[in-house]
């Protein structure tokens, strides 16, 4: 993600580690036992953060690892670089993924095995429902690609044909960047305590953006590992998809932050993307008003004439979208208008065309 001048919600939220970032193939303490890893995604999005936990488990000394980033050789080898020289000598004992995306379990499969032995099992643990979807996105087109897709796109006024074919053409794009899913896993859900490293992690259950997602907060020391739930510079991608084309995860989404700003205010969030910062109320009421301010704008563009998600892309988004941004963002129009049209302020009909369009009511 090209760097760029802070807004002003940035400005209103602590980043206690200032600009201080991990090297690659290293990691940066933040307090005893806990280190910050981050590794590069070949996208806009071109970062991930990771996390390692001292840990026990078993009677054997070692790490709980939290997501992993994607499958690719960079990533692999930076990854080497860590195990060989920032984990005190010592073994990933399992590995913790917040949800099914990409760069949070691509290399779950390579590392589970890497670190698995006849006398002890490095497990994946994860919710079961994104556990489901992974192992099935792994081994089909589903999401981001192929001519469903495709197909999806086009009933909701996506009709360049250059795009459409460039996303056909991405049948085997899950798969690409994830392409194993451990066959076994542990289960985790909304309030079950982990112990790791002696401290109690309780894990909060997200809807939204992923089937599950599953964020871990530590009372103890006011550290939440917020995986993609908050995040300090962006907001979180909202999509609709085509195995769930009639879905409305919006409300879902801003529900599950909601039950977040239960914690404490000056709680450490631990965020996917970006840096760790405290202002956890703050961001919740940014992310709110912002997702208000979308369906204010959607709604006014649905004012007098029917409008298709293609057409709320220049709406929602001010800036030229590649390929991969664009899959995104037509998933998160769709969101939008769904938003609406579940709570009554638009009304949808299907043109001769086979577009979708929405007109308020």
């Amino acid at each position: 993600m090209a760097e760029r001048p802070p807004s002003a919600d940035e400005l209103a939220l602590d980043y206690p580690q200032g600009e201080a970032l991990p090297a690659p193939g290293a990691t940066l303490e933040l307090r005893p036992g806990l280190r910050w890893v981050r590794m590069g995604l070949p996208f806009a999005l071109d970062h991930i953060n990771l996390w390692l936990l001292r840990d026990q488990l078993d009677g054997r000394e070692g790490w709980t690892l939290v997501d992993c980033g994607i499958a690719n050789d960079a990533t692999r080898r930076h990854w080497e670089a860590v195990f060989s020289s920032h984990l005190d000598g010592l073994p990933v004992l399992r590995v913790v993924v917040t949800h099914m995306h990409p760069d949070h379990i691509g290399l779950a499969h390579w590392i589970c095995e890497r670190f698995s032995s006849p006398a002890h099992e490095c497990r994946l643990w994860i919710s079961a429902t994104d556990w489901h979807v992974a192992r099935l996105a792994s081994q089909a087109s589903v999401g981001q690609g192929g001519a469903d897709a495709a197909a999806f796109f086009a009933s909701h006024g996506l009709v360049d044909e250059d795009s459409l074919g460039k996303v056909r053409a991405r049948r085997g794009y899950y798969a690409s960047l994830v392409p194993a899913v451990p066959p076994q896993y542990a289960r985790l859900h909304d309030g079950q305590v982990l112990s790791i490293g002696g401290r109690a992690w309780r894990c909060i259950s997200g809807y939204g953006h992923a089937p599950e997602h599953i964020a871990l907060f530590n009372a103890e020391d006011g550290v939440l590992i917020s995986g993609d739930m908050v995040l300090p510079r962006i907001s979180t991608n909202v999509s609709v998809y085509e195995a769930e084309p009639e879905a409305d995860p919006l409300p879902m989404f801003l529900a599950s932050i909601e039950r977040l700003r239960a914690l404490p205010e000056g709680t450490l969030v631990l965020p996917s993307h970006g840096r760790p910062f405290r202002g956890l109320h703050t961001r919740i009421g940014q992310l709110q008003r912002h997702h208000d301010d979308r369906l204010a704008e959607v709604l006014a563009a649905c004012t007098g004439t029917p409008r298709s998600a293609a057409e709320m892309l220049p709406v929602l988004f001010k800036r030229p979208l590649d390929l991969h941004q664009t899959t995104f963002a037509m998933g998160e129009a769709v969101a939008h208008l769904h938003a609406l049209w579940g709570r009554g302020g638009l009304q949808r009909s299907r043109g001769a065309d086979g577009v979708w369009r929405f007109a308020a009511r």
